[in-house]
């Protein structure tokens, strides 16, 4: 069995990997809110932007309350990829359909990073707090994918 300075630093590295997804989603929600046309979906992604950085200032809590002061402010070399692409997109006149598709791969990145951080032994408070943020994600990967599918 572990002890619990390792179950610590697990869970410790599974919350700083989230925190740095969370960051590229929401930058790619502001930035792809930015550009699409659709005022109802322009919305929709300022708040998400929103709620995604204060799913991060949950985590950031809980970090600190663990007695962690480093927490370091960057994102992923994933997200990076997917904001570009979405600013390409926007530029090259794709309009909000490759906009929304752009954004429904950001969200099979952080998805993918809620479902790993759940993959490892957290202590049950902050597993409940992701268990909480990810059916959030769940959910706004679907309303994205459904409004692109409208598109």
């Amino acid at each position: 069995m572990s002890s619990p300075s390792k179950d610590l630093i697990e869970a410790e590295g599974a919350l700083r990997t989230v925190i740095e997804s969370l960051i590229d989603s929401q930058e790619g929600f502001q930035k792809i809110g930015d550009e699409l046309k659709d005022e109802k979906l322009k919305l929709y992604f300022f708040a998400e932007s929103l709620k995604r950085a204060e799913f991060r200032g949950d985590l950031e809590a809980i970090l600190h309350q663990e007695g962690v002061k480093d927490i370091k402010e960057s994102g992923t070399a994933a997200g990076a990829f997917v904001r570009v692409w979405g600013d390409l997109k926007a530029k090259l006149g794709g309009g909000d359909s490759a906009l929304l598709e752009a954004a429904e791969e950001g969200e099979h990145s952080i998805q993918q990073a809620y479902t790993d951080a759940l993959d490892k032994f957290l202590p049950l408070p902050i597993r409940e707090v992701l268990v909480s943020q990810a059916a959030h994600i769940d959910a706004s990967h679907d309303y994205v994918k459904a409004a692109r599918n409208r598109q």
